[in-house]
């Protein structure tokens, strides 16, 4: 054995000598050429799938029996279903919170009311205008015993224009009611 055998070559000496790579066709996996095709295919028939379950909940959750149909006029108004009884169409309720809690007591649901706004002036007694005319009371909720310095609530029955001028004038003024007699 020789002397020189013992040490480890120099570097790049034990990399074998370099060969052509022999020239190969494409590789092709069977049916590639559809996939495109068949993507869409199975898209259609996923979004149809979709459709009819929609379509079947729909159903099911439609209306029940033959009296649940409306076979009459078509209505004047955008709302589906049919008025709560005791308010007429185009009528909204509306919260409204009165100054005086004790007067509120006074109420019973049925009876009609004017409500008046009175701005507060730095000056003295403000104006005061008639907000709502002729509103219907739909329910005066019960208050605790004690009547709390922020006033009493009472549910009115308004058209939406009066509403939207009670709902502005209950939040810059201080509201008040009165019995309304025909």
């Amino acid at each position: 054995m020789s002397h020189l055998s013992s040490f480890p070559r120099p570097l790049g000496t034990d990399v074998p000598g370099t060969c052509e790579v022999p020239h190969f066709g494409p590789v092709r996996v069977r049916g590639g050429r559809y996939r495109p095709r068949r993507l869409v295919r199975h898209r259609r028939r996923a979004v149809a799938a979709g459709l009819a379950v929609t379509a079947a909940a729909l159903v099911a959750a439609g209306p029940r029996g033959a009296g649940a149909r409306d076979t009459g006029p078509p209505r004047d108004r955008p709302s589906a279903g049919p008025a709560p009884e005791g308010r007429p169409v185009g009528r909204v309720t509306a919260p409204v919170r009165i100054a005086d809690g004790a007067t509120v007591r006074l109420l019973r649901p049925g009876d009609r009311v004017d409500v008046i706004a009175a701005r507060q002036s730095a000056t003295g007694p403000g104006d005061a205008r008639v907000v709502a005319a002729g509103a219907r009371v739909t329910k005066v909720p019960e208050a605790p015993d004690s009547v709390s310095e922020g006033g009493a609530l009472l549910v009115l029955s308004v058209s939406r224009r009066t509403a939207t001028r009670l709902a502005g004038a209950g939040a810059t003024s201080r509201l008040a009611v009165t019995l309304w007699h025909p």
